[in-house]
């Protein structure tokens, strides 16, 4: 089944009044394009919960920093149809321009979450989660879906998107599946493309580092953040070819870093490492016992 492409967001509302007169429910899973396993992995999620499964595909000018790769960023929107179109499980591809995202050369609203964003990829990347906020609100009024599903391998970016659409009274089940991964472990990720064979070799340290401290927590070995920290930093100083951003553990809930652990406490242990064009990211979410 070939997706039915719509890239005005007009016509995108009338197809969501459309779903809303026949009873359908609907998932969206929000996408930047070039599309991988990981991503296919969410529409087969979606489907196996709702009647009708949205793709959007729109690479987000407002989410990239001035000296990223928005440029350069993969896009190729008959070969992401394609393959949609061979798994067979997506109804729609929202495939917006930036006009009709943002409709004036100088956009005025954004949606902020405070604080969620001071650590992490949120320190690293300034701006960033501003506009993601922005886009997947915008997204979420135009499709209006039940569900809206994100991978975890960006958990800081789930956390945060569920504390939007709570606090802006969306009705959507904001849903996070479980990353998905290479042979070797290493989440998959469109910037995986960039790495050189020396470098895919060694960044299988961010999945080893992120799982050892996920067992280091939920064994009770390691009941401080700052034991959790040196275990990640050890393991990701083997990559000679990579140059660590950040390591840290943080509360899955205020998403800032944690001293001493609380039993019951949720726990993400996230790193982030710089190859060459390359930024990488990986996490593991345990429960303190």
């Amino acid at each position: 089944m070939r997706p039915e492409v719509i890239v005005s967001p007009v016509e995108m509302s009338v197809r969501t009044l459309r779903n809303v007169r026949e009873g359908k429910t609907v998932g969206l899973v929000p996408t930047m394009g070039a599309l991988h396993k990981g991503h296919l992995s969410l529409v087969e999620r979606a489907a196996a919960e709702v009647d009708v499964v949205v793709v959007s595909i729109f690479v987000n000018p407002t989410q990239f920093g001035p000296n990223e790769d928005l440029e350069s960023y993969p896009r190729n929107l008959e070969e992401d149809v394609s393959l949609l179109e061979k798994q067979g499980l997506a109804s729609v591809v929202f495939a917006p321009t930036v006009s009709g995202m943002y409709p004036y050369a100088e956009n005025k609203t954004w949606v902020i979450v405070e604080d969620l964003d001071r650590h992490l990829c949120g320190s690293s990347r300034p701006g960033h989660f501003k506009g993601v906020t922005t886009i997947v609100s915008r997204l979420l009024a135009m499709v209006q879906p039940d569900a809206a599903f994100f991978g975890l391998k960006d958990a800081q970016q789930f956390y945060i998107l569920k504390r939007m659409a709570a606090e802006m009274g969306f009705r959507t089940r904001m849903k996070g599946v479980e990353t998905v991964r290479e042979y070797d472990g290493l989440a998959l990720s469109s910037r995986n493309g960039y790495l050189s064979q020396a470098e895919r070799d060694e960044a299988v340290v961010l999945s080893k580092a992120v799982f050892m401290a996920k067992k280091a927590v939920e064994t009770g070995s390691i009941q401080s953040g700052k034991g959790v920290q040196q275990l990640l930093e050890s393991e990701l100083n083997k990559a000679v070819l990579g140059r660590v951003d950040y390591a840290s553990v943080v509360d899955s809930l205020t998403l800032q870093p944690v001293v001493e652990f609380k039993s019951g406490q949720e726990l993400i242990s996230a790193v982030a490492v710089q190859f060459g064009k390359a930024r990488l990211i990986d996490n593991s979410i345990a429960l303190v016992p």
